[in-house]
């Protein structure tokens, strides 16, 4: 499958030549702003379902019935980093259709505001969804974490490899992994995606992402490759089936990583006891284990090393075992002082202590 962006072409592209360009998509829609103040009861406190850095996110109602997330990214901002990020998200899904991403709507531009539209998500994202406890992390059985694992997986494997240009997501968390009515997931929030052009194989850029996700060689070169967001991919599996924080912050002991945990328990040959206790036993053990060694292959040290993410598709797809693949040592980042900004590349600080917005409520 072929896309074009347009809005890629040149940078001098304006934002209504990229709008223009979108509109023409089938499905995708300009919308006024009167349309969505109506529709979000004039932005009203009740109406918001998520707020960030770079803006926030409201439930709205259309007339023709439907149900939509409105998410407003301010341009007003050092660096216009909203307006980048608004760029960015048309450029990324005006164009493409997959069931693991969200789909865009439509925009709107007014004065310094822009707007994103997208399908409301009826069961919020992963981080509020999984995140709030033993209690909530009950409400995921081992079925459904494993679905939630695959969708994610191809709908990555379909941004990396399927498409033309390929892209590269940069923020892959469980705050950008929404889930519908049916838990399916959605890969969301493009702002900081990059699209690699022809056959390139990295793209040197500023670093931004989310500290415990981000993977390490990018953190340190700001070179950027696919397997950045493998590795990201790989923490994010490694928690959906441990339960694990990814940090485990200790003013006494120091901070927990849980790369090293798991790491620790694959060379003691014990990695049945980083499942989550909240599944209370009732899960294959095997493909526990497996999915384990799969989130390892993810994020070993060296890049080259990782899976592509059709591989990882297949493995957790056809359940095979991986117990003859030789897993090397992860690498992560344990600190901010490892970040050795070179002379091509800077690091966006704003981007790391961003908060991903929701499109749920």
């Amino acid at each position: 499958m072929r896309s074009c962006f347009p809005c890629f072409s040149s940078q001098s592209v304006s934002d209504d030549e990229c709008i223009s360009s979108a509109s023409s998509v089938q499905g995708f829609r300009v919308f006024s702003y009167k349309e969505l103040k109506t529709a979000t009861g004039g932005f009203k406190s009740s109406n918001k379902v998520g707020e960030g850095s770079f803006g926030s996110v409201y439930k709205g109602y259309l007339k023709d019935g439907s149900t939509v997330a409105v998410k407003v990214l301010s341009v007003e901002l050092e660096s216009l980093q909203g307006e980048r990020e608004f760029i960015s998200e048309i450029t990324a899904l005006s164009n493409i259709k997959h069931e693991n991403l969200i789909t865009l709507k439509g925009c709107c531009i007014s004065a310094a505001n822009r707007f994103l539209i997208y399908d409301y998500m009826e069961n919020n994202s992963m981080a509020l969804a999984f995140l709030g406890g033993y209690e909530s992390r009950k409400k995921f059985s081992w079925k459904m974490r494993r679905d939630i694992s695959l969708g994610i997986a191809r709908g990555l494997a379909f941004l990396h490899e399927e498409i033309e240009p390929h892209i590269v997501h940069r923020d892959i968390k469980p705050a950008n992994i929404l889930l519908d009515k049916n838990f399916m997931p959605k890969i969301a929030d493009f702002g900081l995606a990059k699209l690699f052009l022809d056959n390139t194989s990295h793209v040197s850029t500023r670093v931004a992402g989310t500290l415990g996700y981000l993977a390490p060689e990018y953190a340190i070169s700001g070179h950027l490759t696919r397997k950045s967001d493998v590795y990201s991919y790989g923490i994010l599996l490694l928690h959906i089936v441990s339960g694990h924080k990814v940090v485990e912050f200790n003013l006494e002991q120091g901070d927990a990583y849980l790369v090293d945990k798991v790491w620790k328990e694959y060379k003691s040959d014990n990695l049945q006891h980083l499942v989550d206790p909240s599944l209370n036993r009732e899960y294959p053990e095997d493909e526990a284990t497996e999915l384990l060694k799969i989130g390892l292959l993810c994020v070993q040290e060296t890049a080259t090393l990782r899976p592509q993410m059709s591989a990882v598709v297949k493995m957790i797809a056809d359940g095979k075992s991986r117990a003859d693949v030789s897993i090397s040592k992860p690498g992560h980042l344990p600190d901010l002082m490892q970040l050795k900004i070179g002379q091509n590349h800077s690091l966006d600080s704003t981007a790391f202590s961003k908060s991903s917005t929701s499109l749920s409520s």
